[in-house]
This record gives structure tokens, C-alpha cells and sequence, in this order.
């Protein structure tokens, strides 16, 4: 387990931190007027962290064990010569979010809203938001591969796994913590958030791209020139 490999996996954190799923939905629900949002925004939270765990434990065994059936395959030089072509196509496809270029194309804007619900409604939102991300999980994939090919043990890799999944939640819990503190400030810092995020819910997909085919390419750039 190396620096680098721990500091790329903070940065894939922190990129998936600030995804719809993870920081948009919460803080609609932080917006609820009434004073159940508390109990339901940590429902929500918590369904999301442990069906992204799961999601993890599961691609974890599943990429350890195609490692092993692969073997060096997976580590020689035309592998990670698709690992720079899937890097560079993920930061070149970013682009097609572009909400200017979409305008452009005379393509509708696109916002989000969400009612309120009960325990068993925040459950089956965090389930769907994780469902619906799955497609889109690219930085997590990425952390997925980057621990799979260092060869961690299981021993080492869960308690990574399970960082990876609380700094993902951790500004949600800030937001939280801060309108505990100071509602009446944060409000309409929240207010304006909700609206940017509603407006650029789609170009939040492509900055996402963009940061996680550079640190893939990167990743392969090094090992192919560098090494």
C-alpha cells in the first residue's frame, strides 16, 4: 500500500462525494421544512453507504478473482495501453455533458426535485439513487481497479473500502452538522446550492468523467513511460 495509491483513492472519494446521489439528494432533503428531515436524511445516508459497501465487497472478490485467473495479463503493456485509451476516451466522451453544448443543440433543461417520505421512502430512494449510479460508478470502479491490480489483501482492502465509503458521505454529514449550528445562515447558502445543482445535475456527470479518465490515463501514462 503505497502514498500514491492512497491519495488517489481520497481524490476518487472526494469526486464521488459530490455526486447527485451523495450531495444533490441530500441536500434537497436537508431543504424539508418539517423536522423529520434529520432522521430521514441519515436513513438516506446510510442506505446509500452500505449498498455502495456491498456493491465494493462484491467487485472486489469479483476483480481479485479475475486477477488471478488473468494473471499478468492484466499488468503487461498492451493492458495498460487500453487502460490509457479507456482513460483518454472517459476525459474526451466529459465533453458531451457540456450543458453549453446542449443548449446549443436546443436540448431541454434538465432539473430535479423530490418529495417528501417516510423511513421505508428514504430506504428505497437511497436503493434507487445507488441502482441508478451504478451505470455511472466510474470513480468508484476506478478505486475498485486501482486496489485490485496493488494486490491488497481482504484484510486491508475492506477498511479502505469502508473509508472510501464514509469520505464519500462526509460532506453530507458537514451540511447536516453545519444547519444544526447555524440554520438560519446556511439556508440560503443550501437554497442556492439546490438550485445550482438542479441546473447542473448533467455536467456534473461530465466533470466526473473528465477527473476519473485523467487519473486512469495517468495511472497507465506512468507504467508505460515513466517505469
Amino acid at each position: 500500500m503505497t502514498i500514491g495509491l492512497l491519495l488517489t483513492l481520497a481524490a476518487l472519494a472526494v469526486v464521488d462525494s459530490a455526486s447527485f446521489g451523495t450531495l444533490g439528494v441530500p441536500v434537497f432533503l436537508l431543504l424539508a421544512p418539517d423536522r423529520d428531515r434529520v432522521p430521514r436524511l441519515m436513513i438516506y445516508l446510510a442506505t446509500v453507504a452500505l449498498f455502495y459497501f456491498a456493491v465494493g465487497v462484491a467487485l472486489m472478490l469479483g476483480l481479485s478473482a479475475a486477477l488471478e485467473n488473468l494473471g499478468d495479463a492484466l499488468q503487461s503493456r498492451p493492458a495498460y495501453w487500453v487502460q490509457l485509451v479507456a482513460g483518454v476516451g472517459l476525459f474526451a466522451l466529459s465533453f458531451r455533458f457540456d450543458p453549453k453544448r446542449q443548449r446549443e443543440r436546443g436540448g431541454p433543461e434538465r432539473r430535479f426535485d423530490i418529495r417528501r417520505g417516510g423511513p421505508w421512502a428514504m430506504v428505497l430512494l437511497g436503493l434507487t439513487a445507488g441502482l441508478l449510479e451504478v451505470a455511472t460508478m466510474v470513480p468508484y470502479l476506478a478505486a475498485m481497479g486501482f486496489m485490485t491490480a496493488s494486490g491488497l489483501p481482504v484484510a486491508r482492502w475492506v477498511p479502505l473500502l469502508a473509508a472510501y465509503v464514509i469520505i464519500m458521505i462526509t460532506p453530507a454529514l458537514a451540511l447536516l452538522a453545519l444547519r444544526g449550528v447555524a440554520g438560519a445562515w446556511l439556508e440560503p447558502i443550501l437554497q442556492r446550492l439546490r438550485a445550482w445543482m438542479s441546473r447542473n445535475a448533467v455536467s456534473a456527470v461530465g466533470w466526473t468523467l473528465a477527473i476519473v479518465g485523467f487519473l486512469i490515463a495517468r495511472d497507465a501514462a506512468y507504467y508505460l513511460f515513466f517505469r
